[in-house]
């Protein structure tokens, strides 16, 4: 099987989605980040979805209206043009964490340079301006704006909109462009706390690497550079840190009648008691 970038492509396995592998705890915050990951995904892919319907039937609102009426034009760019931009940002941020999830999901333990570190914090933090942006701008469009009809009376306009059908003029009563909104606004919270989780993971996969605390002790990997490692003496029940006295030397006592002389005294003692025995 190929390599590519480094990544071993016989990696790339049906067995790492069971639950068994993908929600285990061997890698730091494994199972947090990809619930988080997955989140943002679908709540920005659901609103640019929704967003998607609603712009369509306005693209076709204006056709319909150009088609059978000469001059006619219906004014609902604003509209259509920040539901483009929204497509744009959940295809971006689906692609991003989508990416992180599944690399993380099929090379856990992959080695990545200093570059692609940094490509990965850029992309995240552009990921949550893209958002927000999309996030306010459909908000105040969908909330404050309304299509209107230029090159016809009043009468005719409103005619050739009943005779089309659907898509309101005013976009707060148009409902899939409401949910659109809804969806996107977690979305935008759930994008935030991703790149949060993306960035701490690659401070922790600097300083410690990839694997969990739980991880590390089972495989006895070893304590953490900030663990300092404990005192042996400690280790043993019932010991303590307390300094250990010497034991004091024994004393003897001394012969008779050299207890209160003085060294040379007791010299001339011994001699006269040896010269004594010896008679």
């Amino acid at each position: 099987m190929a390599v590519i970038w480094g990544l071993d492509l016989r990696e790339m396995q049906w067995s790492k989605f069971g639950n068994s592998y993908m929600w285990n705890k061997d890698y730091h915050m494994r199972r947090t980040k990809f619930i988080v990951y997955q989140i943002a995904m679908i709540c920005c892919v659901c609103s640019e979805s929704l967003g998607t319907a609603a712009l369509s039937d306005y693209v076709d609102q204006q056709d319909f209206v150009a088609k059978h009426q000469l001059g006619a034009t219906v004014h609902n760019n604003n509209f259509i043009g920040i539901a483009s931009y929204n497509i744009f940002v959940g295809v971006y941020v689906a692609t991003i964490f989508g990416s992180a999830f599944f690399f993380d999901l099929f090379w856990p333990e992959r080695k990545e340079v200093p570059g692609v570190k940094l490509a990965w914090k850029i992309c995240s933090v552009l990921a949550c301006l893209f958002t927000i942006s999309a996030a306010l701008g459909l908000t105040i469009i969908v909330a404050m704006k309304s299509a209107y009809v230029s090159g016809t009376d009043a009468a005719n306009a409103s005619r050739l909109l009943a005779e089309y059908g659907g898509s309101p003029m005013k976009y707060r009563d148009n409902g899939r462009a409401i949910a659109s909104v809804v969806f996107l606004w977690p979305g935008f919270l759930a994008t935030v706390a991703s790149t949060w989780l993306l960035w701490h993971s690659l401070a922790h996969i600097d300083q410690y690497g990839p694997k969990s605390k739980q991880a590390k002790l089972r495989d006895d990997v070893g304590a953490s550079p900030n663990e300092k490692p404990a005192d042996s003496a400690s280790n043993v029940s019932g010991t303590t840190n307390e300094p250990v006295l010497a034991a004091p030397e024994a004393t003897h006592a001394a012969p008779d009648g050299q207890h209160d002389r003085n060294e040379g005294a007791n010299r001339a003692y011994a001699e006269a008691h040896q010269a004594y025995s010896g008679v």
